[in-house]
């Protein structure tokens, strides 16, 4: 198989308590000061894993949600796609890893959907994806939810 072509991805589907341009405002202003709505200190400590591995660690800070544009920093991600009509952002993880990870998030009138995809680089980039899973699953279906629940 074409390394190129293997990802692994989750989606989580939240149904909406709110109104929609409140989720969308939450997911605009996260990370920084108001952290990850959930976990939060679980990232941090990742952070200081990613720097004892070389990385950039959790690098805290971000611009203010109305500025926000593809290329801009939040934490250890970076903005690399940004539609505020169909509110949808993509952010790519800058920490270490053997692979990449794109988190998204899409709101729609009446649903958060969030989705994470890993590209491992090689076989170290497996192992990672099912090292982490249990992990990625528990954080990751809260953070949607929270999100979503407001």
């Amino acid at each position: 198989m074409d390394k190129a072509l293997q990802k692994f991805k989750e989606y989580y589907s939240f149904p909406i308590k709110d109104n929609p341009q409140e989720v969308w405002k939450r997911i605009l202003e996260i990370g920084g000061d108001k952290g990850w709505y959930y976990a939060t200190r679980l990232w941090k400590i990742r952070g200081i894993i990613d720097v004892f591995f070389g990385g950039i660690g959790y690098r805290k800070g971000r611009k203010a949600s109305g500025e926000l544009k593809v290329g801009d920093p939040i934490d250890f991600w970076r903005i690399v796609n940004l539609e505020r009509k169909s509110r949808t952002i993509e952010l790519e993880a800058e920490m270490k890893l053997p692979g990449k990870v794109v988190l998204e998030w899409k709101v729609s009138e009446s649903t958060l959907t969030q989705r994470i995809q890993f590209m491992p680089d090689g076989i170290k980039g497996k192992a990672y994806w099912f090292l982490v899973r249990p992990f990625h699953y528990w954080v990751f279906w809260n953070m949607g939810k929270k999100i979503a629940q407001g």
